[in-house]
């Protein structure tokens, strides 16, 4: 099958192109490298002789329109976009540049091609907001705190107008914190490596708030199995991709500091404005419609995670 990934050099993105590749498909990469390296992409450059080939777009270029149109993906995996939550209050006209309008380029292309369907990467831990019960579920009132949730729910309606309007199926995947290899330890990621990038580096970490607050953490590789589920599965629907169970930072802190060996206390800052105090989501749908539950659990994780930024520091 041919699929196209936007965001494909992120470290999702990338992640679920390797899958991709190894389940024998036929793959585009679509990336600006504007957050995720080539370097993500070398597994996939290596293997995937005569089945990859990567395009170095913006997601709002016109240019990706049309080569959507030419290339004729049967599926895309929509994962472009501007990720940081505390970007979007700064920036609000870019974080909706990238994420609505660089979506609607998405869709107009996909219609050209007669594309089946698009995956896309939504997110659960903006989506409800501050959820009135836990684990959230899919039919829980969508009221992002954040313009960056905000986005992701407008992308979500466009999806579905083009279902309805025009034939293009979609599922949305409802993300809780994902973490894993190749996430970048630079502020504006996942909280899992930035306390990576400052522990192993013996530089103290940050806990913003009074470390209570909890969030639903996934690990990639399981997130990347939603995404291959989702090819044929979930048509129409949103779609929770988390484990249902949740973990405050300060015991996320705790278990890094104690896989690290690290002694220190972090750091102690004020909570940021649109930081939710709790997501944990409910991934009962996804078992019913795509055959998915979540296999690695957190301690797993954490240390596949730090053996991977540990080799590279």
């Amino acid at each position: 099958m041919k699929v196209m990934v936007t965001g494909g050099a992120g470290f999702i993105g990338s992640t679920l192109v390797d899958r991709l590749l190894a389940d024998g498909h036929v793959v585009d990469v679509v990336d600006d490298l504007s957050s995720g390296p080539l370097a993500n992409l070398s597994d996939a450059r290596a293997r995937g002789r005569g089945r990859f080939s990567f395009h170095r777009l913006d997601v709002r270029s016109t240019a990706l329109s049309e080569l959507i149109a030419v290339r004729r993906p049967e599926v895309v995996m929509h994962l472009a976009g501007q990720v940081d939550v505390r970007t979007s209050f700064a920036k609000p006209l870019l974080d909706a540049e990238v994420n609505i309008l660089g979506s609607i380029n998405v869709c107009q292309g996909a219609v050209a091609a007669r594309t089946r369907k698009v995956v896309f990467a939504g997110s659960g831990t903006t989506l409800y907001g501050e959820p009135d019960e836990l684990p959230a579920r899919e039919g829980h009132p969508q009221q992002p705190h954040s313009p960056h949730g905000v986005a992701k729910k407008a992308v979500a309606d466009y999806l579905h107008a083009y279902r309805v309007a025009q034939g293009l199926e979609s599922t949305v995947l409802a993300l809780a914190d994902v973490y894993g290899p190749r996430q970048d330890t630079r502020a504006g990621s996942g909280v899992v490596a930035i306390f990576a990038g400052r522990l192993l580096t013996r530089e103290r970490a940050t806990i913003f708030g009074d470390g209570t607050q909890t969030r639903d953490f996934v690990f990639v590789d399981d997130v990347v199995d939603a995404f291959v589920a989702a090819i044929e599965g979930g048509g129409g629907l949103t779609i929770n991709v988390g484990t249902g169970v949740g973990t405050s930072v300060q015991a996320l802190y705790d278990a890094m500091a104690r896989l690290t060996g690290t002694d220190d206390p972090p750091r102690r800052a004020e909570a940021r404005p649109g930081d939710v105090l709790h997501s944990v989501l409910d991934p009962g749908r996804a078992g019913t419609h795509l055959g998915w539950e979540p296999r690695t659990d957190l301690e797993s994780g954490l240390v596949r995670t730090l053996a991977w930024y540990r080799d590279r520091m």
